[in-house]
């Protein structure tokens, strides 16, 4: 991918992201997580596995930008991240017009008279 300007996202980055949505567990934590931040603790009660399980989910999430944590007292908070989200759709969007234009031209192409 393009890395000139800040909307746009490196390989990398790409990957990071896609992995870490691969997950349902991941997935539903970032649902959780745009609606309202939550702690760690409070994320690890609605799921059948270890708090340490679930801080190894948000770990990877974290990793990829699509959340953020930051202390509040003795919890980590955690807090989705709309504007990775957003570059993400992005790119899915161009890729969807590349996908539509080359279907397009294919049609077109069809559509042409044979002699």
């Amino acid at each position: 991918m393009v890395v000139d300007t800040d909307t746009e996202l490196t390989d990398d980055e790409i990957d990071r992201i896609f992995h870490a949505l691969a997950d349902a567990t991941r997935r539903d934590i970032v649902r959780r997580t745009l609606v309202g931040e939550a702690s760690v603790s409070r994320l690890a009660e609605s799921y059948d596995m270890s708090f340490a399980a679930v801080q190894k989910h948000v770990a990877v999430l974290e990793g990829a930008g699509l959340v953020t944590k930051h202390p509040q007292g003795r919890e980590r908070l955690v807090r989705g991240n709309p504007d990775t989200i957003a570059r993400a759709q992005r790119l899915l969007d161009d890729l969807e017009l590349l996908w539509r234009s080359r279907v397009e031209r294919l049609d077109a192409l069809l559509a042409e008279d044979p002699s």
